[in-house]
């Protein structure tokens, strides 16, 4: 089977990975190189990479010119898969290759569709989450799926859980192509009664708030990213949040934070949490436990960041 594979981030790799290793992966297309850390320097996509590294030909593209699109025609390909491209697909590539075109989405359809599956899911308190291998349509994320696969959400971080759903992916879209291309796949529609959007994290609501519950806090920690990380205010000093765990501590004031054997406690409305790892404004990561040494006294308010 001659595959083309299109995808940009680290999520898309482990389907690339298992493509390469099934099939004859035709062509890889992904984003162009991009300043992707702190530096000012280009850096390829993960999926470049990992092509490059494979053996695969890759084509960078942003959208679908006429030069991608004779790139497309000219891979004979069976059918098109796709794993978080960045890209909208226009018509014309979706039924050009005989099986059409395929793509794996991080969710267990309809339940979030859209920018930020991940991250809702571990918010909303989901118990489980997963992937689905769908087609592409045009509405975002409407198409009829053929396969999915679920795994727990509880106690996984976005990164984690992302490594998860990428790895479960990889093996699902393996797994379901012979049947999409030889056309004896039965598709699911979506029920529309039981969709929920997944909207893009804002960094507003990763803002720790002793206002909200210990469950809420924590989940904000766990859901947190680079772009949208969980901070707060603890005895003066912004903090990004990188490690927590819920406690049976109850005796912490809502607004108020306290050192316990070098363990320290944030209240909130209905208990506490402790910190296990603080990023310190302008700092180096670091175990709460050395960040609170330096405190000078044990106790005091946190608040929400302004």
């Amino acid at each position: 089977m001659r595959v083309v594979f299109m995808g940009t981030p680290s999520f898309a790799v482990p389907s690339l990975r298992a493509l390469a290793a099934a099939y004859d992966v035709a062509l890889v297309i992904t984003r162009p190189d991009a300043v992707r850390s702190r530096g000012k320097v280009l850096e390829p996509s993960p999926v470049k990479a990992a092509a490059l590294e494979l053996g695969l030909p890759v084509l960078e593209a942003s959208r679908m010119t006429d030069e991608v699109l004779e790139a497309l025609r000219d891979a004979r390909a069976d059918i098109f898969c796709v794993a978080a491209y960045g890209c909208i697909l226009p018509d014309e590539v979706l039924t050009m290759a005989p099986g059409g075109c395929v793509n794996v989405h991080a969710s267990l359809l309809p339940r979030w569709r859209g920018a930020a599956p991940i991250q809702r899911c571990i918010l909303e308190g989901d118990e489980e989450t997963g992937v689905s291998i769908m087609r592409i349509g045009h509405g975002v994320d409407t198409g009829d799926y053929c396969a999915q696969a679920s795994c727990a959400v509880a106690g996984k971080t976005a990164d984690e859980l992302t490594a998860e759903l990428a790895r479960l992916g990889g093996e699902l879209l393996v797994e379901a192509l012979p049947s999409v291309v030889d056309g004896s796949v039965a598709w699911t529609v979506q029920d529309e009664n039981l969709v929920t959007h997944a909207a893009k994290i804002s960094k507003s609501e990763m803002k720790l708030d002793p206002a909200s519950s210990v469950e809420a806090n924590v989940r904000r920690v766990f859901a947190s990213s680079d772009a949208a990380p969980a901070r707060c205010v603890v005895a003066g000093k912004a903090l990004r949040v990188l490690g927590v765990a819920e406690s049976d501590v109850s005796q912490v004031a809502p607004g108020s934070f306290t050192v316990a054997g070098k363990r320290v406690f944030l209240g909130c409305v209905d208990g506490a949490f402790e910190l296990l790892e603080v990023k310190p404004d302008g700092k180096r990561a670091m175990p709460a436990s050395a960040w609170a040494a330096g405190l000078r006294e044990p106790q005091g308010s946190w608040e929400l960041l302004a």
